[in-house]
This record gives C-alpha cells, structure tokens and sequence, in this order.
C-alpha cells in the first residue's frame, strides 16, 4: 500500500500503464528518482525494447533505458496482472475523438475495470490522459469501486494529474514542468502530489479531479484559439501580399498582452487537435455551445486544404496539375526533430494529394517507416532519400515540417519548384523565385 514514508523513502512501487509518449517520460523519471517502476502495455515490441534495455523514442537515449533497467528500477510487462503488486499505478492510455468528433474513452473505461479487477487496498490510482472533466468521478471512480473497495473509506486513492509532455523540448523537460494534482479526496491529493512531488521541481494541489480536468483543456484550447488567429491572418495576409511572419516578429516586440503564436499546415500531436472537442462536447450536457472554442478547431481542421490548394496553384504555375505530378514531402512528424506523427497535419496532407492524383513520397529522417494508424494506413511507405539529385525529379517539394537537419538553401537550389508551409525559407538568399509561401 501507498504511503507518505514510503514514498519519502523511494520504497512505493509504481505501475504505469501506457508506454506512448507520455507514459514512457515519466517512467524515466521516477526510476532515475530510485523508485522501482513496472511498465503495461498491450506492445509487445515496446516491451521487449524495455526489457532489452532499448528506447523507442528517438530524444530517449537507449543507453539511460539499458543503464535503469541493469540497475532493476525499470522492466515492462503485457501481464496486466502484476498490477496487484505494486503501491501506485498511473494511467497513460490515448484519449482518442471518434469519426464524429466526439470523445473515445474506450482505453480509459478498458484500463479502468482491469485496474477494479486487481485493485488492492491502500492503492493510488491516478489517470493522466487527457479528458473531460468529470471523467475521474463519473467514470473512473465507479468502475473502481466494483472491486467493493471504497475511495471515502480511504480504502484506495484516486486522483488526476492531467499529462505535460511536450517531446523533443530540451528547455522544459518534464521534471521542469509544475504538475497540476487534484485528488476525489484531501487525502488522494496529498499523496498524489507528494509523489509528483520526487519527479517534478512543483506540484500545484487543486480542489478535486474536476479542475485539473479543466485545466489541461484550457492550456490546450489557449493554444488552439491563438493558432487558429494566426492561421486566419496567415490567409489574409497572403491575399493582401503581407509578410505574416514580419507581422509576428514585429508584433512580438511588445513586452506585454502579446503572446507569440506562428501558423502552420495544421495542427498536430495528441492534445491541441483533439482537446478543444473534448470540452465542447461536455459543454452540450450543460446546453452551452462553445462557439469559439469550435470555430477554432474549424480553422485549424481546414489549414491542409489551404496547403493542397496552394500546392495546386504553384504547379498550375508551372503548367501542371497535381494529377500525375511527383511530389516530395518533407517532414512527416507534427513538429520538428520528433517521431511523433500522431494527428500530424502532414498524413491529411498526404491523403488529400493523393485523392486529387498525385504522386507522392517523403523525406523524414525521424520517421523512417509510416504504420497503419486510427484514420490513415500509409504503411506501405517508409522514408526515401535526398542524395543524388533526387530532389530535381520532383515537380514539387513541399517542406511541412521543418527539422533542424534539413539543408533548406541546397533544397532550394536543387529542387524545381518548393512551397513552404513555415517559413523555412525565409534565411534563403538565391533561388527565391522557386518558392511559394503558404
């Protein structure tokens, strides 16, 4: 069982069950804080990489994964059994959105009734993916309470801490980043953040499950709204042959009520396109609409086609089409100098020209090999090579992702026509007449 010493001491064993992006972080972190840590997953390629010493995250270097796991903090499992032995279990499962846009809590709800058929008294349980509040005590919690242990009777603990990963950011890691904690009870929340307490420098205790739900969403949907703004001045501004990115830099000179946002081909990773729905669609049990909050997303949601327009009046410049043009795009990941390609705005991208003909390949050296995922199955095509003169036989190159390691003055100079959906370019002296800004 959980307790204050025992956590104090590193000696509370810690499960965490989903060993994606933000589950296998914070695995990390609490094994390098001494604490023995077991990993569920339904992979058994992830588990094997574990156990083997290796990482399957490219900013996760495999000799910190062998160097824990020697030292028998850190091993991975598919028995989902072993969750009756350990203190803590922290849930790290994909809150999804289904065809219609609406919340996917299939893995939360699954992850919740394996966890009530082992739960053991004295347990904590703390969900961290992604949801809308009152998924704690609305769903989470009954389904616990099955087992015939009761939260109130302090027979088990729960709480939430909503995930604050951002892969690949080496300025704010995730012992960097304050953790938001809010508990079903006072208790839940102190041992909760006590926890927390060994992996991050801050933990900020709020009044129950419920505001730290909302919080997450907030943070998200602030970052939705204000891209969103900046994507729809992007479209003005191109129309009226404006310079957008001079307009942000000169915009982010004021040192006060200015927040700098950039826009892009759309929006990417498993929390900025899918939270700001998450909120609106609880928001109709309350008969709100959240107008703003979904005209966002609506602007976001249509940036792709804004790229695969502008691919088509570009090659239309050349006297071409985008039906039998051989297209290259650069960068499949949703941001730069990651593997991360969940949601990323590129697979639309790619789905898009191909429906409208086109002939397309990639360059990613983060993502040598596509797979088959929830909206796209693109397995059949993995990474090709920029050597060789390669670059010449495109009718276009478009850069949607802009990785450090890329050459952009060489692309440019190689390639026949670009267009570059950020600004990649902006640093090119020569060759500017072949680049088409979108």
């Amino acid at each position: 069982m959980v307790s204050e010493q025992g956590i104090r001491d590193g000696k509370t064993t810690i499960g965490i069950i989903g060993l994606g992006y933000v589950g296998l972080p914070l695995m990390m972190e609490f094994a390098r804080a001494g604490f023995a840590v077991t990993g569920f997953d339904t992979d058994e390629k992830k588990i094997d990489a574990l156990n083997s010493g290796r990482s399957y995250i490219t900013y996760i270097p495999s000799e910190d994964v062998a160097r824990l796991r020697a030292a028998k903090k850190l091993s991975a499992t598919g028995d989902l059994r072993a969750l009756s032995q350990v203190d803590a279990v922290i849930i790290c499962v994909p809150t999804p959105l289904t065809e219609r846009k609406e919340p996917d809590l299939r893995y939360v709800e699954q992850t919740s009734r394996t966890i009530s058929r082992h739960l053991q008294k004295g347990q904590l349980i703390v969900l961290e993916s992604t949801t809308y509040p009152g998924t704690t005590d609305e769903l989470v919690l009954p389904i616990l309470e099955e087992s015939g242990l009761k939260v109130g009777q302090s027979d088990f603990y729960l709480a939430y801490s909503p995930e604050r990963v951002d892969p690949g950011n080496e300025k704010f890691p995730l012992s960097k980043v304050p953790k938001v904690v809010g508990g079903i009870n006072a208790e839940s929340t102190k041992l909760a953040a006590l926890l927390y307490d060994r992996i991050v420098e801050r933990t900020v205790p709020v009044t129950s499950p419920r505001e730290a739900e909302m919080c997450k969403l907030l943070e998200n949907i602030y970052r939705s709204v204000n891209i969103a703004l900046v994507n729809e001045m992007k479209l003005l501004c191109l129309r009226m042959g404006i310079d957008v990115w001079e307009v942000i830099r000169a915009a982010s000179t004021k040192p006060y009520g200015f927040s700098t946002f950039y826009p892009g081909p759309g929006l990417g990773g498993h929390c900025i396109p899918i939270d700001p729905f998450y909120l609106a669609w609880k928001a109709k049990e309350y008969d709100l609409s959240m107008r703003f909050i979904e005209l966002a997303g609506e602007v976001n949601t249509a940036m792709p086609y804004h790229v695969v327009d502008a691919i088509g009046r570009a090659l239309n410049e050349n006297e071409r089409s985008i039906r039998g043009s051989k297209i290259l795009l650069l960068g499949m990941a949703y941001k730069k100098n990651v593997d991360d390609v969940r949601e990323s705005p590129a697979l639309k991208i790619m789905e898009l020209l191909l429906e409208r003909g086109g002939e397309v390949d990639y360059n990613d050296p983060y993502v040598p090999q596509l797979h088959k995922m929830r909206k796209w199955d693109f397995s059949h095509l993995s990474s090709v090579a920029m050597d060789g003169g390669r670059l010449a036989g495109y009718n276009c190159v478009v850069i949607v992702t802009d990785h450090d390691c890329y050459d952009f003055e060489k692309l440019v100079r190689e390639a026949t026509l670009v267009v570059d959906t950020r600004n990649a370019t902006r640093n090119v002296k020569s060759g500017r007449e072949k680049i088409r800004c979108c």
